[in-house]
């Protein structure tokens, strides 16, 4: 109970620690892909677009001291946080349980080259490329499971906040 209090006591702080947080795992996920040359299917794509949302959202909250100011932002955030958690948590049930033809479809680049935009994002959300594959692992679990924790950590801290303040 503790933490709870400590937490709302200065939401501010929090947020922006959430914010840095999330630079820090797409800072991760940038050298995973350039450094140890793992290719991120589109799922993965989306959970990246849903930490840059969480992260610029958090970011934006944490700016002012006006009540109204952060937490509108603050619900935005969830929003971001429990959509990311969706697709971590749809990945994982894929790695878990393939199916037993093609999981996602085409490779992401192979999209952008040989359609417009306007086809290739709808399709990139549809999910292309094998997200099935678990390429590396820490403590047992995916990228896509540590994805699914960080996302329902930074609901529960905002849901927190949102709840403790009101």
């Amino acid at each position: 109970m503790q933490f709870v209090n400590t937490l709302s006591q200065a939401p501010r702080r929090v947020l922006a620690l959430i914010s840095l947080a999330c630079v820090a795992l797409l800072a991760f996920g940038m050298y995973l892909q350039h450094v140890q040359g793992l290719e991120p299917c589109p799922m993965c794509i989306v959970q990246r677009y849903a930490l840059v949302l969480v992260a610029v959202l958090t970011g934006l909250a944490s700016l002012r001291p006006n009540k109204g100011w952060w937490m509108g932002w603050s619900v935005l955030a969830l929003l971001a946080s429990g959509f990311g958690a969706f697709v971590a948590a749809r990945q994982s049930w894929l790695q878990w349980f393939p199916p037993e033809f093609a999981s996602c479809g085409r490779d992401f680049y192979g999209m952008i080259e040989n359609y417009s935009l306007s086809r290739a994002i709808p399709m990139i959300f549809r999910g292309s490329g094998d997200c099935t594959a678990i390429d590396w692992t820490f403590l047992g679990g995916s990228i896509a499971n540590w994805s699914f924790v960080c996302f329902v950590l930074f609901f529960g801290v905002i849901a927190t906040l949102l709840v403790r303040r009101r």
